[in-house]
């Protein structure tokens, strides 16, 4: 029997974009997801948008008497920016009393709310103005920051600020995956400084406020592993790093930025533009506690051609092919759970054993419906295996000191994802996408034994 910490949060992870529905509707004005369906709706898996996901605006009360059904102690949700400030300034009433009977709906089912504030939902109004890439998104984000916490910082304890920040940096700025899809290292690079300062601000808006509770981030930390240990390859490691981990990590723990990672920007003219002020908002500002999201490993080896300047972080490392690996073949992602240990003693040994907690881990599979059982439940063993593995390694982590305080799952509930729509579900519920029904999996009973006995 592997038994957690006791208190240990038994969870799933969700967000407003991807799971509430009534996208344009209830006095909610379009984000970057809204404009770019309108604008390109073919870039959408089967023209799938973001209107209604999975319905949660409508049924969330049944939704958290699911949520205690299964076991879940706690869940990690999102606010959507434009559906409680459309305009970035005036408050949508409809709003606040959604989101006040929403979370506590989830009190009232044992469940603890853990609120994040952004997940890659920006509002069109900001985006209008230059979005991330003008420091008027630091104001606007730390005004609504400060908004949210004085209207439900007596029903949540537990905020983040950011959802993995350095995935909007580079799918929307390097990669093409989200609007508005440039390519550009040095816009990229600009619009990561002022996420990072938004971050801050919203630290230092939370601290000086009245809520009692504690302020965190959420990163997606996937360790690298190098090919070799030839200096080329640990180099292309210690690079990738740099930029895909510690430039939001060391910030939020320590307060500084790596000095290595300035020197490399600085080596190719992709400094961001600063202000003398940014530096005691970075120093200051330290987080309480960090969420890491885990997937996948980073497998590196150095690039065989590179520009200087860079143009891209291929120019840094390059992605290799581990021949030995496990795949997910749904997802074409590679099955490590060890990584999930790695990140435990990481956090340990580099980064004062802050407290964290595992804020997203799952395993998406396409057409669920060939596992369903006579009795018409999704039998999907291959999830609970993937969830046994990372967690007894994470339990082993535990074991050795690590400062672990939960586990959330992706996802409660089947949700729509970006441009991959319904195509990978997650959820420990299905959800029909004509009715929206949902139906609990065999992931969702064994999750709740799980949480019962709080271990495996």
């Amino acid at each position: 029997m592997k038994n957690f910490p006791e208190n240990f949060m038994w969870g799933a992870a969700m967000s407003a974009p991807q799971t509430e529905g009534q996208s344009l509707h209830y006095g909610k004005t379009a984000t970057i997801w809204d404009y770019w369906f309108q604008r390109a709706p073919e870039k959408f898996y089967q023209n799938q948008g973001p209107e209604i996901t999975s319905g949660v605006y409508d049924h969330y009360l049944e939704d958290c008497q699911r949520m205690q059904d299964i076991g879940l102690n706690s869940i990690r949700t999102s606010i959507s920016w434009a559906r409680l400030l459309p305009d970035g300034k005036t408050i949508n009433q409809e709003a606040v009393v959604f989101y006040r009977k929403y979370f506590s709906a989830m009190l009232d089912h044992g469940v603890d709310p853990i609120i994040n504030l952004f997940h890659f939902d920006l509002p069109m109004w900001l985006m209008e103005q230059g979005g991330w890439e003008n420091r008027v998104s630091i104001d606007a984000f730390t005004f609504y920051a400060r908004t949210a916490f004085e209207l439900f910082g007596d029903l949540v304890s537990k905020w983040t600020t950011f959802n993995e920040p350095i995935v909007h940096i580079e799918c929307g700025y390097l990669y093409q995956y989200h609007y508005p899809a440039v390519v550009d290292f040095q816009r990229a690079i600009q619009v990561g400084y002022h996420t990072l300062l938004a971050h801050k601000a919203a630290v230092k808006a939370f601290r000086e406020g009245t809520s009692i509770g504690k302020i965190g981030i959420i990163l997606n930390i996937s360790p690298t592993y190098p090919k070799s240990d030839a200096k080329e390859d640990i180099l292309a490691g210690f690079r990738s790093d740099l930029l895909n981990t510690r430039s939001f990590l060391d910030p939020s723990v320590f307060g500084t930025i790596p000095e290595e990672l300035v020197a490399l920007l600085a080596e190719n003219k992709l400094l961001p533009k600063t202000r003398a002020e940014d530096h005691g908002l970075i120093q200051r500002n330290l987080v309480d506690f960090i969420g890491l999201n885990y997937y996948q490993p980073r497998r590196v080896q150095a690039p065989f051609e590179v520009a200087r300047p860079a143009k891209l972080p291929s120019d840094f490392y390059i992605a290799y092919d581990w021949p030995a690996k496990k795949m997910n073949p749904y997802r074409r992602w590679e099955i490590y759970p060890k990584a999930l240990y790695d990140v435990a003693i990481m956090m340990k040994e580099e980064y004062n054993n802050i407290p964290w907690y595992v804020s997203e881990n799952g395993m998406g599979a396409a057409e669920e419906e060939r596992f369903m059982d006579a009795s018409e439940e999704i039998e999907d063993d291959y999830r609970i295996l993937f969830m046994k593995e990372h967690l007894s390694y994470l339990y082993q982590g535990i074991l050795e000191g690590s400062n672990c305080f939960g586990y959330h799952a992706w996802t409660f509930l089947d949700c729509w994802s970006w441009l991959n729509g319904y195509k990978n579900r997650y959820g420990f519920y299905s959800v029909d996408r004509a009715t929206l029904e949902r139906s609990v999996k065999k992931s969702g009973r064994w999750f709740s034994t799980v949480s019962k006995k709080n271990g495996f």
